[in-house]
């Protein structure tokens, strides 16, 4: 079986640097990604996509590893995702404001590639960082 954490760390050092060709060796044919909205996604371009997204908002995205823990074909790695909001996102003006959110990525493994990856983090925190009004003045919480 391979290391399953250098895996994850060469993935996590592939997308900010948009080796999304890398990125795509280290994924089972078969890939899903799930991410914050809780939406499952088909297929490796799906899972690109994501980064490409990302990358292109904040052309000096870090992801700063914290945590990575194996067990058996499962992988849980914490990270702090922060960057400089430069490019569109989700129909996101560029505000040029700087934002920092811890994620939690699990990654389970087949063939030892990445078959399945869940993404957890609070995207109201991101956008309350580029100043971005979640909810409407007077809105019920």
């Amino acid at each position: 079986m391979a290391n399953l954490k250098k895996i994850v760390e060469e993935y996590l050092k592939a997308i900010p640097k948009r080796e999304f060709d890398k990125a795509r060796k280290l994924m089972h044919p078969k890939y899903s990604y799930t991410g914050a909205d809780g939406k499952r996604h088909e297929g490796i371009e799906a899972g690109i996509g994501v980064g490409e997204m990302y990358t292109n908002a904040f052309p000096d995205l870090r992801l700063d590893v914290k945590y990575i823990h194996v067990a058996g074909n499962i992988v849980v790695a914490e990270f702090v995702g922060s960057g400089t909001h430069k490019g569109e996102l989700m129909g996101i003006t560029p505000t040029g404001k700087k934002a920092k959110v811890p994620v939690c990525s699990i990654m389970e493994f087949r063939d030892d590639k990445i078959y399945a990856e869940r993404e957890y983090f609070d995207t109201a925190v991101m956008l309350q960082q580029l100043g971005v009004e979640v909810l409407k003045p007077g809105a019920a919480v």
